[in-house]
């Protein structure tokens, strides 16, 4: 099983970053009224050559939803649920598979996301990616999940050793092959 790993991400006010999304992200813009500037404004990982492309992705879908929710929910999650059911009615349980949008989870994401306008963007850290790759491998070496890694040492004590007076947090997806699902993990 390979591992991906997510970068742990934290806010910094720096803004020195060159717009050039995957084309994931830009085929979307290019369907709805996300514009350039706010797209180079959510993209704060563009020039971070320590992430890959799909942790960049997961950097400008968090940090677009994030700018407006609502948009965000009516264009690239639509988008999403529409191809997400595509893929799955392969199989058989389909019905238990599929992302309706009368069920109590999408009307949930929806109404959260309604109130979400124009909250800070997310910038990515390199010491803490550092610190995120070296747990993810730490989980694929021994085959486990969790915040804990493998020596029994805690997201607090894995963090501190960089930033000790800071709080901290960390959220693991597993098995997505694209940014976006990993952010729809996230946050669902």
């Amino acid at each position: 099983m390979k591992l991906l790993s997510i970068s742990i991400l934290f806010l910094f006010s720096i803004f020195n970053t060159t717009f050039s999304p995957t084309s994931q992200v830009k085929n979307t813009y290019d369907n709805y009224s996300w514009s350039k500037e706010e797209l180079k404004m959510a993209n704060t990982a563009g020039n971070s050559s320590y992430l890959t492309g799909q942790e960049k992705d997961l950097v400008i879908y968090m940090n677009l939803a994030r700018m407006d929710g609502e948009k965000f929910f009516n264009t690239y999650f639509q988008d999403f649920v529409d191809a997400y059911n595509k893929k799955v009615i392969k199989y058989s349980n389909y019905d238990d598979l599929k992302i309706t949008r009368n069920s109590k989870y999408y009307r949930s994401l929806e109404q959260q996301l309604k109130d979400v306008k124009d909250l800070p963007m997310l910038w990515p850290d390199e010491a803490l990616s550092i610190v995120a790759r070296q747990h993810a491998r730490d989980m694929n070496r021994n085959n486990f999940t969790g915040h804990n890694s493998s020596d029994g040492r805690s997201v607090k004590d894995r963090i501190s050793e960089i930033y000790p007076k800071r709080s901290n947090g960390e959220n693991l997806a597993f098995g997505f092959s694209t940014g976006f699902e990993k952010y729809l993990y996230v946050i669902a």
